[in-house]
């Protein structure tokens, strides 16, 4: 397959955050910070369109520079952002900074052009679209928050059968009230056909205990497939009489920002290659089928770490691909 999807493909909407990485770099006058494009689903969207999947994303994107650098990069990637309406509105900026050896975020996020998305901004969703992808900070705050639920709520009733996959990503020096984020997380959880979490975001939702355990007790509450990161240790799935793990593949890491986000576009990339990017083609997913798209998307996620900052692969750069 080459980079690009033919147009009679299936379409991925990415809905969700898309801010400013604001990355630390030594300068002969001292320490200075790097604009990069980032956001757990900006960078989702920008890795399945590199993969070969016809990908929208909708967010609420400034007039500011940083909003159009952020369109720069969708639009080099061959995102469709459409659906993205100017908005005179800052964007949101993450400093990002070393306190012995771990990092640290400053979020720049009141009055931003995403932050303030209400539920009267949400687009109509074009007929094409086969998947919504949702996750990420855009679930924490408000009123973003209740408009990403409604717009999941909104594509789960509609009736035309469309694949939902959650990646909560979580971030708790983020979450300012944890009630209210867990009781969206759990609703949406419901939603979903495909639930992706980090062995870290698992335990840090359901408690500790066995993952398997833990894991099933998610896919308890309403997704087809559970799907868990391990890092370097690879993926594992869970759904109704599968388990299914894979490993990651041996690389030298460079920086792992943005693997999960590639992890993501990569599994939904597999299914489209399926024809099982919907709701009713997943219910049938077998060990087979399930254990080719964790690995297409381990290695992805695996590229990926290869690299500085976050830059997912194309279709071009994955082994056996054309």
């Amino acid at each position: 397959m080459t980079d690009h999807a033919p147009p009679s493909s299936p379409v991925l909407l990415c809905a969700g955050e898309a801010l400013i990485d604001m990355v630390p770099r030594a300068t002969p006058e001292g320490q200075a910070f790097l604009p990069l494009p980032g956001g757990a689903v900006f960078n989702t969207a920008i890795a399945a369109a590199r993969l070969g999947t016809r990908t929208l994303f909708w967010y609420g994107l400034s007039t500011d520079l940083f909003g159009d650098q952020l369109r720069a990069a969708l639009a080099a990637a061959g995102v469709d952002a459409r659906l993205c309406r100017p908005l005179d509105r800052p964007t949101t900026l993450a400093f990002v900074t070393l306190v012995e050896g771990q990092a640290r975020y400053l979020f720049l996020d009141e009055n931003t052009a995403g932050r303030m998305l209400a539920p009267t901004d949400l687009p109509d969703v074009p007929a094409e679209v086969a998947a919504l992808f949702l996750g990420g900070i855009s679930l924490v705050g408000e009123p973003v928050g209740s408009t990403m639920e409604a717009l999941a709520v909104r594509v789960a009733g509609d009736g035309n059968g469309r694949l939902i996959m959650l990646d909560p990503n979580v971030r708790p020096g983020f979450i300012r009230d944890e009630a209210a984020y867990r009781g969206r997380i759990r609703r949406l959880v419901g939603l979903s056909h495909v639930v992706k979490l980090s062995d870290e975001d698992l335990f840090w939702l359901m408690g500790p205990g066995d993952l398997a355990t833990q894991a099933r007790a998610v896919q308890a509450q309403g997704p087809r497939l559970v799907l868990v990161t391990l890092g370097a240790r690879g993926a594992r799935a869970f759904g109704r009489g599968l388990d299914v793990e894979v490993a990651a593949p041996a690389v030298k890491v460079a920086d792992t920002v943005g693997a999960g986000d590639t992890f993501n576009a990569g599994f939904l990339t597999a299914l489209a290659d399926r024809d099982l990017l919907s709701a009713d083609a997943l219910a049938d997913i077998g060990a087979d089928t399930l254990r080719a798209a964790l690995d297409f998307a381990a290695r992805a996620a695996a590229l990926s770490v290869t690299r500085v900052g976050a830059d997912p692969p194309w279709r071009k750069d994955m082994a056996g691909e054309a």
